[in-house]
């Protein structure tokens, strides 16, 4: 039996950790095991069981105090990015089990750039005309398409990415206003946009896109009486997180046409369903969680992840420790 220190990495969905940084050291010194699929329910706690050390991508994979108080091994976390709403860390401090992070590439331009990619697609109806042509269907909607000059964009949270979705839509000749919780005047003019109640947002704006991070406050924001407000052609977009929205109000509500359409890159529950009522929906576009999925990204990722893991096999102080809770 193998005295090395094994280490699980889940959720390379992309199936780039591999290849994403120098590994060989870590391989040397311990029993290194990659999961390329998502594992859920008794496959996960199999493979988690043995592992003296996790690396979590994100928040894919929830990490909670009944999973935790079955791994016996368990000696170290290290996840992905700077923030982790899916990781119990008042379980694993209690445990005395560090908690190291990584940083980030340039995560908020690939999340902006998807961001507007959804809006355009929604906007010309990219998928549906694509689909139509593969079917030899040349039309396949009567309807003249929209143009985003002179419309209204609600950017729900002005922060990093919000700030740059407000500053391509101002390129493209949209009127920004902007709605967060802390939202002061000074801020939104600052980035260009023009501070509104959060009803006014929703009743007048022909692209809502939100930008927030999740929280007490935000958790739930749009459900069906935010849906209901909206204008019948109105395309609310999220790429933020999907906690921030009520998924079954949001189905609902696209099933009577308000809004008239919905494009989405975060879900409830990821992957998504094969039979999610969202997919048998012809008013939406998706994506699979692709926001912060690019390669200078993933390079920065795993390679803070072997940074640390290269240390903790040493003995050596760990880098990015999360701060006790």
């Amino acid at each position: 039996m193998s005295s090395k220190p094994t280490i699980v990495v889940l959720d390379d969905f992309e199936r780039v950790a591999a290849d994403s940084a120098d590994w060989s050291t870590v391989r040397s010194r311990a029993d290194l095991r990659i999961h390329q699929a998502p594992l859920r329910g008794d496959a996960l706690l199999q493979a988690l069981v043995p592992a003296d050390a996790i690396v979590l991508m994100r928040d894919r994979t929830p990490l909670l105090a009944p999973l935790i108080a079955q791994l016996p091994n368990l000696k170290l976390v290290v996840f992905t990015g700077t923030r982790n709403g899916a990781l119990d860390a008042k379980a694993l401090a209690a445990r005395g089990i560090p908690v190291a992070h990584t940083g980030w590439g340039p995560n908020k331009d690939a999340t902006t750039e998807l961001t507007w990619a959804l809006i355009l697609a929604a906007q010309k109806r990219i998928t549906t005309h694509d689909a139509g042509l593969r079917r030899g269907d040349w039309r396949p909607l009567r309807t003249m398409l929209p143009v985003l000059h002179g419309q209204r964009i609600g950017v729900v949270g002005l922060g990093e990415i919000g700030g740059r979705v407000a500053g391509i839509a101002r390129a493209f000749g949209m009127e920004v206003v902007t709605w967060s919780p802390n939202m002061t005047a000074e801020r939104a003019e600052a980035k260009g946009a023009r501070s509104v109640p959060f009803d006014e947002l929703l009743a007048t704006s022909h692209i809502i896109s939100t930008h927030l991070v999740m929280g007490p406050a935000t958790r739930g924001l749009f459900g069906a009486t935010q849906f209901a407000a909206m204008r019948p052609d109105a395309v609310f977009v999220n790429t933020s997180r999907a906690g921030l929205i009520d998924e079954a109000a949001l189905v609902a509500a696209l099933a009577k046409g308000r809004p008239g359409v919905a494009a989405l890159d975060v879900f409830s529950e990821e992957p998504l369903p094969t039979q999610h009522p969202l997919l048998a929906l012809p008013n939406v576009v998706l994506t699979p969680h692709l926001g912060f999925v690019a390669e200078p990204v993933f390079r920065r990722f795993y390679a803070d992840v072997v940074d640390t893991l290269t240390a903790w096999l040493a003995g050596a102080p760990l880098p990015r420790l999360l701060p006790p809770t």
